[in-house]
């Protein structure tokens, strides 16, 4: 093993064609991997990829915040990706079932995001709690299944945080990671606090991030890719799990550090979180 993306989608209908060659490749490099469901359908997928393989394959299960149907608008029902499926809720019973794979190793990824609320107010507030309401139920049901998670929060920190910390003051502290982290330095401390660690990406490219990733304790940084999505630059428009090495190279350079001592805190810190 060289390196765990501890945060990839090879579940996405972006790897239909090639897959099983994208997966060939990276194991074949060394690049362990997590894939990570939206909804129910891009988690079973997920799954079903990880029990093909014996070792280097993973998964995560979970109902991402815009994949929460959104009652104010109406939902297209014929060729949608199974990505884009969009649900009302979170059916406990159908996650569980998908959870007793032993290839399942946190719920994920789960949260909140704000960044395309209806621009009618009353309609946003309600979709913000029926994120907020659902994100709780499935911290619950990481607790229950005895999983971490993984959060992903775009443009909602501050409720994330207060989430969080709440969970944390009524039933302990939650085991998990902030995903693609966007936060800056105060949202960071609070994300420390917490206990939580915190994944880097190709969105170092695209945000000043330096002084925040200087900040990140070494055994609380984890490494991914979010592929098909945030391409490191002058590659292929598809992200891969082999740019995983390209954001080890990067994040190390920004601390001052050698590449090859990152990678090894952060693979230690993926198998202890995530149990690999």
């Amino acid at each position: 093993m060289l390196l765990i993306d501890t945060h990839a989608h090879l579940n996405f209908a972006e790897f239909n064609a090639d897959r099983e060659q994208v997966m060939k490749n990276s194991l074949g490099e060394g690049i362990f991997m997590i894939n990570v469901g939206v909804n129910y359908e891009s988690s079973k997928i997920a799954v079903a990829i990880a029990e093909k393989y014996e070792t280097g394959v993973w998964a995560a299960i979970g109902l991402h915040p815009e994949n929460i149907e959104d009652s104010n608008k109406e939902s297209k029902k014929e060729n949608i990706l199974p990505e884009h499926i969009r649900e009302n809720d979170f059916n406990f019973r159908l996650y569980e079932e998908m959870a007793q794979s032993g290839k399942v190793v946190a719920v994920g990824e789960i949260g909140l995001d704000y960044l395309r609320l209806p621009k009618d107010k009353v309609a946003a507030q309600n979709l913000k709690e029926k994120q907020i309401e659902i994100c709780k139920r499935q911290i619950a049901f990481a607790r229950e299944m005895d999983l971490p998670v993984i959060f992903h929060c775009r443009m909602a920190h501050q409720d994330m945080i207060e989430i969080l910390k709440e969970e944390a003051k009524n039933n302990g502290a939650i085991k998990g990671a902030v995903h693609c982290f966007t936060g800056g330095v105060a949202e960071l401390a609070s994300y420390l606090a917490l206990g939580l660690r915190i994944g880097l990406n190709g969105i170092i490219y695209k945000m000043d991030l330096g002084d925040v990733i200087k900040k990140i304790p070494q055994e609380r940084i984890l490494l991914e890719t979010d592929c098909p999505y945030l391409t490191p630059p002058r590659l292929a428009p598809r992200n891969n799990p082999q740019n995983v090495e390209i954001i080890a190279q990067r994040v190390a350079q920004i601390r001052n550090e050698p590449a090859e001592s990152l990678i090894a805190i952060a693979n230690r810190n993926a198998q202890t979180l995530f149990g690999i």
